[in-house]
């Protein structure tokens, strides 16, 4: 019998750079199968790790990649697109800040940027079908953020137009998902439009419900919102494709709380710590995915305020492993039981 939940796995964003192990793909899926990891996540935007543009047109290329994965006992789990679409939407508070997302050709162009955005994002679809991929991963974008804290008063059908606007961006691309077979997982996260349940409810709805509109699960930032991260699981665990397993802790003191963003990373009330050393509850995350059936990948993303991410990375694996759940085929009190029949049992109610 299999496991619920598959990995470990690794996302390979915050590894990828210039130097050995983490400059091909080659070098860094061993280095990563060499920690215990089963799988990993591949940034679409890194050329070290995927051509894009050729896997999105060549199915030969795809299994080249599969292969080169498959060479050290290693599974793709899914292609990110965070970069990219996040540019599908981008308010102008933040066009100067996310022109380093795009090629140099495109800073100070936002519309030719997003088309950019949108063709990445396609490709992305395609890609993944040619490696067999059933999701992808990313974000929304966000037109609506800035204006997140009402003061002053936001004016009346601000955030209801900024959502249809999302959707309106977003429903051609996810009907090339559709078309491609491939789930959207959208990371539920603060500085997109969808940060919590409530906005993808309403993203949701603008959609009209569209069946790849999935979510990316990372209880690191529910933690940081004060929000239920696992009564999340309860309320949206349809519509969960992707698991990034991320730690977090809130520490607010007399001086600052949830909007401690100015501060840096080290002296915010809300950190991202590496796996373990936070204050998430992994066993009640797992516990709930694996009750409600999730089969998908456990996927490390690392980020820490404090670890170096190599050490981050080598406890990662076998702290996932120590919590995924095989889950059981019988109840536990199923050796008491006896074979019965409907007779039997309307007589065990007295009638």
């Amino acid at each position: 019998m299999t496991n619920s939940i598959k990995g470990p796995a690794l996302f390979l964003a915050q590894f990828l750079g210039d130097e050995a192990p983490f400059n091909s793909l080659p070098a860094i899926v061993e280095w990563a199968a060499g920690l215990g990891y089963k799988g990993v996540q591949i940034p679409s935007w890194d050329a070290r790790a995927l051509d894009l543009d050729k896997a999105a047109s060549s199915k030969d290329y795809c299994d080249e990649v599969t292969g080169i994965c498959a060479e050290y006992g290693v599974t793709i789990t899914e292609l990110s697109c965070h970069l990219q679409s996040q540019l599908v939407a981008v308010h102008p508070a933040y066009d100067t800040a996310f022109d380093a997302f795009a090629p140099a050709y495109l800073h100070g162009k936002p519309a030719e940027r997003q088309v950019w955005a949108v063709d990445q994002v396609t490709k992305v679809a395609q890609a993944s079908k040619n490696l067999g991929l059933a999701g992808a991963v990313g974000f929304t974008g966000s037109l609506a953020f800035p204006y997140l804290y009402p003061w002053p008063q936001r004016p009346a059908g601000l955030i209801e137009d900024a959502f249809e606007e999302l959707a309106r961006r977003w429903k051609p691309i996810l009907d090339i998902y559709d078309a491609a077979g491939v789930d959207f997982g959208f990371e539920v996260h603060p500085g997109e439009d969808v940060f919590d349940g409530t906005t993808f409810e309403r993203f949701l709805t603008a959609l009209d419900d569209h069946p790849r509109c999935k979510i990316t699960y990372d209880p690191s930032h529910f933690l940081l919102q004060q929000l239920d991260y696992l009564a999340f699981i309860d309320i949206y665990h349809e519509h969960i494709s992707a698991f990034h397993v991320k730690d977090a802790e809130f520490n607010p003191t007399g001086k600052q709380g949830v909007y401690s963003g100015y501060a840096n990373w080290t002296d915010r009330a809300g950190r991202f710590r590496s796996l373990g050393d936070g204050q998430i509850d992994f066993k009640g995350i797992f516990s709930r995915l694996t009750q409600y059936g999730f089969d998908g990948w456990a996927v490390l993303e690392w980020e820490c305020c404090l670890k170096h991410p190599e050490q981050g990375a080598a406890e990662g694996a076998p702290f996932i492993a120590d919590h995924l759940i095989r889950k059981t085929e019988r109840a536990f009190d199923d050796f008491a039981g006896g074979s019965t029949n409907r007779a039997a049992l309307r007589k065990l109610m007295g009638f």
